[in-house]
């Protein structure tokens, strides 16, 4: 029996190093990259004792650029932003226009009462506050121990 030795380090971690570079060069593109990664932003759901709380992060964007729909006790957070930008000089080697778009869903809780949703962008994150409904509030009282 023959032992042989695999060095991963002088092959890259493959058994054919020329054929992964291949790979590598076309997925380290910035074409595909850009694309292969996703583009939703995170988000944060909490409550206090009157309200549910989300805060969805997205820097780089204006508040125009958000459309916020309820329908049906379904909350949609939507973007679609088109970057076109204009130069007169032609002298760029690589350009690639820039379109990118999301939506954010969410069912609302039947104690929330979704007349009073109020929402606000700063700092790079959408904060969307919607008041629970009187009858869902937690109501807190002193029991006395016998």
């Amino acid at each position: 029996m023959t032992l042989v030795k695999f060095n991963p380090e002088k092959r890259n971690g493959s058994l054919l190093p020329g054929f992964n570079d291949v790979f590598d060069s076309i997925f380290n593109d910035t074409f595909f990259n850009d694309r292969l990664v996703t583009r939703v932003p995170a988000v944060n759901i909490s409550e206090t004792e009157n309200n549910y709380h989300v805060e969805l992060a997205a820097p780089g964007l204006k508040k125009e650029d958000f459309k916020l729909n309820l329908e049906r006790n379904q909350l949609s957070i939507s973007v679609e932003q088109n970057a076109n930008h204009e130069d007169n000089q032609k002298n760029y080697s690589k350009r690639e226009y820039s379109y990118s778009s999301f939506v954010r869903s969410f069912t609302l809780p039947e104690s929330a009462d979704d007349s009073k949703i109020d929402a606000t962008y700063t700092d790079g994150i959408l904060r969307i506050d919607i008041a629970k409904r009187e009858e869902a509030k937690a109501l807190r009282k002193q029991i006395e121990i016998k």
